[in-house]
């Protein structure tokens, strides 16, 4: 049987986190940001059991500081990093190089803001032919309405809207993974 185009596959896919920096966390509803930190690390360490790369973007860190430690301590080897002032990610020295040198063309989103750099990476990537999953539950932006609009906004453009636990079932694909146990006592 056939899989479907949409399912991620953890050989195919590629893990961005966007701009989850101490200074521009503070601004967040607490519970989303709580929630995009606990999603986010469950992710992180599921993309290092199987070999799926990272890339991680910083909005200006001079001014709004070094990703948070939650995150960080959590990035597996292989993680890019990259520093940037555009909105998009795609705007970062080397960001699309090193995207197309990873040969993967599925993007699981997580991150802030969900309307300004979430959003335009999301159709800047779609516009190159990746297909893009944003993750509801792991990204958030200062106020909750404009979360939930750039949310409706991406998913009429063809975004793939999706949760944590999906992507990591996706990835593992069958209970007989030899990383299931492990990445199913994330859940717990």
């Amino acid at each position: 049987m056939t899989m479907h185009p949409n399912l991620l596959d953890a050989d195919n896919s590629v893990l961005l986190v966007v701009d989850i920096q101490g200074r521009l966390s503070t601004a967040m509803p607490a519970l989303d940001q709580q929630q995009m930190l606990t999603h986010g690390r469950r992710l992180l360490q599921a993309a290092g059991l199987l070999d799926v790369p990272v890339l991680l973007t910083e909005q200006y860190p001079q001014r709004l500081g070094s990703t948070q430690t939650e995150i960080s301590e959590c990035l597996p080897g292989n993680t890019r990093t990259f520093s940037k002032t555009g909105f998009s990610c795609c705007a970062a020295d080397g960001f699309k190089q090193a995207l197309t040198d990873t040969g993967r063309k599925q993007v699981v989103v997580i991150g802030q803001e969900a309307h300004v750099c979430v959003l335009q990476t999301a159709l800047e990537l779609l516009s190159a032919n990746y297909q893009v999953h944003v993750l509801a539950d792991a990204v958030c932006s200062r106020q909750v309405q404009h979360k939930d609009y750039a949310l409706q906004r991406m998913l009429q453009q063809g975004v793939t809207l999706s949760c944590h636990e999906s992507v990591l079932f996706e990835w593992l694909r069958d209970a007989r993974h030899s990383h299931f146990k492990t990445i199913s006592a994330l859940l717990r």
